[in-house]
C-alpha cells in the first residue's frame, strides 16, 4: 500500500461525508459566492468534492514521479473516480441541478467500461486510462463542481456554464466509452 494508493483510498472515504453534507439540511443558512446565493451545505459539499477530485491528480503525479505505479492503483484510481463522480451526479439530480437522463447516460457508460475492465483483468490485462479518458474525467469534474456551486460565478451573468459543461462532459464520456470498447473489442472474439 504505497502513498498514491492511500491517497486514492482517501478519495473513496470522502464520498460518504460529501453525500451527508449535501443531503442533510444542517440549518447553516445561505452564503453568497461570486454573486450566487446557495445553501452553506452545498458550498461545503462542493469544496469537499473539489478537494476529493484534486487527489486524482495528486496520486497520479506522485505515482508517476516516484515510479509507484501499481496494477492495484491502475484498477483503484478509475474506480475511485467513478464512485466520486457517480455520487456527485446523483446528488445533482436529487437537488434538481442536473437532468436525470444525462446522469443515467454517464453512469451507464461508467458501468459498461468497469465491466470491460473486469473482463480484461481476468485475462491479466490492466489498462490505465488514456488521454481521452482523462479529458472525460476532468470535464465531468468541472461540470459537477460548477453545478454544485449553483453555477457561480456565471449565474450572476446569466450564462449557463455548468449546463454547457455537463453537455461537454456527456460528449467526452460517450466518446471515450466508445473508444475504450473499440480499442478492446478483441476481448469479445472468443465469445460463442
Amino acid at each position: 500500500m504505497n502513498l498514491p494508493n492511500k491517497i486514492t483510498i482517501s478519495r473513496i472515504l470522502m464520498i460518504p461525508f460529501f453525500i451527508l453534507i449535501m443531503s442533510v439540511d444542517f440549518g447553516w443558512g445561505t452564503i453568497r459566492v461570486l454573486g450566487t446565493n446557495m445553501p452553506v451545505e452545498h458550498f461545503v459539499g462542493a469544496l469537499l468534492f473539489i478537494i476529493a477530485s484534486t487527489t486524482d491528480w495528486v496520486d497520479g503525479y506522485i505515482a508517476r514521479k516516484y515510479n509507484l505505479v501499481t496494477n492495484f492503483g491502475k484498477f483503484l484510481d478509475p474506480l475511485a473516480d467513478k464512485l466520486l463522480v457517480s455520487s456527485a451526479l446523483i446528488m445533482l439530480v436529487e437537488l434538481q441541478l442536473a437532468p436525470a437522463w444525462i446522469v443515467i447516460a454517464i453512469i451507464c457508460r461508467e458501468f459498461a467500461v468497469t465491466g470491460l475492465r473486469l473482463i480484461l483483468a481476468e485475462t491479466g490485462e490492466v489498462v490505465a486510462a488514456n488521454m481521452l479518458g482523462k479529458i472525460k474525467t476532468w470535464t465531468q469534474i468541472v461540470a459537477i463542481a460548477v453545478l454544485l456551486l449553483h453555477n457561480a460565478p456565471f449565474e450572476s451573468m446569466g450564462f449557463p456554464f455548468g449546463d454547457i459543461m455537463l453537455w461537454v462532459a456527456l460528449f467526452f464520456t460517450l466518446w471515450s466509452g466508445w473508444d475504450y470498447f473499440k480499442l478492446n473489442k478483441d476481448v469479445f472474439k472468443d465469445s460463442k
